[in-house]
């Protein structure tokens, strides 16, 4: 590293106010390091540091064939090594669908390569590698690291410790492999049954209930040197389409907003949220305009600045997505949402485009070099305030070491276990039909829905839950008929369940006319006990009068099901309440309560 490089690195560190022309001279001010970096800065540096992008490839210089012309495809240069020395950019996202993710000492070794990179640029500066690590539905990084309930399986549990524990695993494991920003957790309220993006991923529809929930979690996060993502503002829970794909409305009054969706928000900013992010949907009650929120002056700087007091970042959802590219064009979207307010441009379909696009706009006077400023100094105030412009360096060195320390630690995944029990929720049994006995009903078939893994790599939710059960003593056959069974397999499964003491189903959005609702319907009429087993949705249930039991899982993770296995056979008590109402059956808080039947340590079942 040169002279001045080591003098900019060390200015960030420390604080000191330091020019390019002063690299070699005396320092300044100690209070002012961001601002030393961006008078260090150029304008195409500068706006670089506003995006954060996807890049494909397991490794930061040369990746796999396939990646590099992708990449080439993508933003012009072959690995992200490139990319930051072409385009300066601020934050990278990882995915696993972009091949960034193979396993923890992989990620680690990617994340240290990228930091390589950064700091080897005429402006040393750290990149913010991010993720959406929200666990349960969403995941982007599986086994071997811990997985801990999703959202709504927390609110389930309504402790804010466990919330404020499971964020503080997470964010540990993040950090570990160089992912120093989470987009998690979601503050919205679902507060509708048919909400198509949100569902389990929100921690419910009370919204003080999801405030604390909310709150606990950033605190979590913070513990682990992570900054979290409150998301999606102004709140993405009382829509009926999904902003990947169409433009929501959120037909709701200004009171009912303020009743209803800013608590959490607002309690996000209270607990000191590193990062908001926007959501793309239209609010008429807050912007008549008909423009998304993420390019609303009104809701980014009115409300969230303004009102709700937030001096963090701002991060726009994904531009790529259809709900913010309705109304206007690519290029125009990133500016439209500097101007909002936004200082993260997160994904744009073209960064060659988007980035010139933000630089032709200040050169006409479109926007303003200061309001290019502002954003980059919250983004390298919220990098040095992580420790980036440190941590950055150390990367690489005993990396390996640190990961098979924290990463999936014997420590971490008895907790995510002890956690993950208190979710599951009873929602019916009749004639008291759980807890299940291996002595009184010994073979169970257990049948329904395989949805994919939220994660690479996980075994299919009817083999997991089977497995679990037979290590509890039951006799278990798996027999999946998948997300829309045939009048065939229907049939078979019938025939078959006649030959058990009960029947385990497991449904995955289950629709009041879907095949998954005719599946059960032919196996309550053979007497059988079947219980029902909702792996995302609690609302399923409601859809199944004539159940014997059913349950709520929120979530169809290995560590979710497991769980769901010793609830089921009494090896854990059934504690989980409902954190939304599953109308017209079930209020919040409804949860059918039973103890352990177990005696022990629990030590060995502990163990499936």
């Amino acid at each position: 590293m040169t002279t001045s490089r080591r003098a900019f690195l060390s200015a960030a560190v420390t604080g000191a106010a330091l020019t390019m022309a002063e690299a070699t001279g005396a320092v300044a001010d100690p209070a002012a390091g961001p601002h030393a970096l961006l008078g260090a800065m150029d304008l195409a540096q500068k706006v670089g540091q506003l995006f954060v992008v996807r890049v494909h490839g397991h490794r930061a210089t040369a990746p796999d064939a396939a990646d590099q012309r992708a990449n080439r495809s993508l933003h012009g240069v072959a690995d992200a090594a490139e990319l930051i020395a072409r385009y300066h950019v601020g934050g990278i996202a990882y995915y696993f669908w972009t091949r960034n993710i193979r396993d923890p000492l992989q990620v680690a070794a990617l994340s240290a390569g990228i930091q390589q990179a950064a700091l080897a640029q005429p402006v040393p500066v750290p990149v913010l590698i991010s993720t959406d690590q929200e666990h349960g539905a969403v995941a982007r990084i599986g086994h071997p690291a811990a997985l801990l309930p999703g959202a709504m399986a927390l609110g389930a549990a309504g402790t804010p410790g466990d919330a404020r524990s499971a964020a503080r695993i997470a964010g540990t494991e993040l950090a570990a492999m160089g992912v120093r920003q989470n987009y998690a957790p979601v503050a919205d309220v679902n507060t509708n049954p048919a909400n198509p993006v949100i569902g389990v991923r929100s921690f419910g529809s009370d919204p003080q209930a999801v405030a604390a929930l909310v709150a606990a979690q950033i605190r979590g996060y913070r513990d682990a040197g992570v900054a979290a993502t409150a998301k999606h503002f102004p709140g993405h829970g009382d829509t009926a389409e999904d902003s990947h794909t169409g433009l929501p409305v959120l037909d709701r009054t200004r009171a009912q907003w303020e009743a209803l969706d800013e608590p959490p928000f607002a309690a996000a900013v209270a607990a000191g949220v590193g990062t908001v992010m926007t959501a793309h949907i239209v609010v008429p009650a807050l912007d008549p305009s008909g423009d998304p929120a993420t390019l609303s002056h009104r809701i980014v700087t009115g409300l969230l600045r303004e009102r709700l007091g937030h001096r963090g970042v701002i991060v726009t959802d994904s531009l790529g997505m259809a709900g913010v590219r309705r109304k206007y064009r690519d290029d125009e979207i990133p500016v439209r949402a500097l101007r909002a307010g936004c200082d993260q441009l997160l994904n744009p379909p073209s960064l060659p485009r988007a980035h010139e696009a933000v630089i032709r706009a200040v050169r006409a006077g479109e926007l303003g070099e200061e309001r290019i400023d502002r954003s980059v100094l919250r983004i390298l105030r919220l990098k040095q305030a992580l420790g980036l412009f440190e941590t950055a360096r150390g990367l690489g060195a005993g990396t390996g070491a640190v990961v098979g320390a924290v990463v999936g630690n014997p420590a971490h995944l008895g907790a995510a276990d002890r956690i993950t029990e208190r979710t599951t929720t009873v929602l019916t049994n009749r004639s008291g039909l759980l807890p299940l006995s291996p002595a009184t009903r010994p073979r169970l078939l257990v049948t329904g829905a395989d949805p994919a893994a939220p994660t690479a790599g996980a075994a299919p939710p009817t083999t997991v839950l089977a497995e679990a059960l037979a290590r509890l003593g039951f006799t278990t056959t798996a027999a999946p008929t998948g997300l829309a069974p045939t009048p065939g397999d229907i049939a078979r499964t019938a025939a078959a369940a006649r030959g058990h003491d009960a029947v385990l189903v497991c449904t995955y959005n289950l629709g009041a006319r879907s095949a998954q609702r005719a599946l059960v319907d032919r196996l309550t009429a053979t007497g059988v006990p079947v219980i029902a087993v909702a792996l995302r949705n609690p609302y399923d249930v409601v859809h199944l009068p004539d159940v014997t039991a059913g349950l709520a899982t929120y979530s169809w993770t290995d560590p979710e099901l497991r769980a769901a296995a010793r609830v089921l056979a009494g090896a854990a008590a059934a504690r989980g309440r409902l954190p939304v109402a599953v109308p017209p059956a079930f209020p919040i808080g409804h949860g059918i309560q039973y103890p352990s039947v177990l005696v022990g340590t629990g030590a060995e079942w502990r163990r499936i």
